[in-house]
């Protein structure tokens, strides 16, 4: 099947947490989350590297939200669920990406807004996008890398049923360009994941 006539949910509801497609206007916010957690990001994250103005921040939703729409990624923004239901403050971002259809693979990314550490909204992000790749799009192989120094990166795996398969020892490098190795974590339909009925 065409990957575009997947009927993908733009939006994601868990217990605290509404995950949803970037869209237009919500380049402010993703900018001031990204400004308030920059020095806790750019260490792992070679996006972070420079700060973007709201502008790119702007450009990248609109770009992110197109990209959902053509099946090529999936990134979701992470919001506190408010007492009724809808979206509160912006705590992060995640989602489904390096996808592909032929496998039906996919790789769980995530980062979260500083001063929202230690609260389990990562895990609780991760399950639900674990959740909609083998039950909505039919994955066989979900996975998370992670720098093998950055443990509150791979501690989400943990807890989120990820079995870790490998480190892939000096296989990158960091953003200031030393060598680094990677903790790949997996759920695979048949062992981690049931086979589908």
């Amino acid at each position: 099947m065409d990957p575009l006539l997947i009927d993908v949910p733009e939006r994601l509801e868990t217990e605290r947490l509404v995950l949803r497609v970037p869209r237009r206007g919500d380049g402010r916010i993703v900018n001031d989350a990204i400004r308030a957690s920059h020095a806790e990001l750019a260490p792992w994250l070679p996006w972070a590297g420079v700060v973007p103005t709201v502008d790119e921040s702007e450009a990248h939703c609109r770009r992110q939200q197109a990209r959902f729409l053509l099946r090529e990624d999936f990134v979701l923004l992470l919001f506190l669920r408010g007492a009724d239901g809808g979206e509160d403050e912006l705590v992060g971002a995640s989602g489904l990406h390096r996808i592909d259809w032929t496998l039906r693979r996919f790789e769980i990314g995530y980062w979260r807004k500083t001063g929202c550490e230690g609260r389990g909204i990562v895990t609780e992000a991760v399950r639900a996008l674990s959740r909609l790749a083998f039950d909505v799009l039919d994955a066989r192989r979900v996975e998370i890398r992670t720098d093998e120094h950055n443990e509150r990166s791979w501690k989400v795996a943990e807890r989120a049923g990820f079995t870790l398969e490998a480190i892939l020892r000096f296989d990158s490098v960091t953003p200031l360009g030393e060598p680094r190795s990677t903790r790949v974590y997996a759920r695979v339909r048949g062992a981690e994941e049931p086979m589908a009925a």
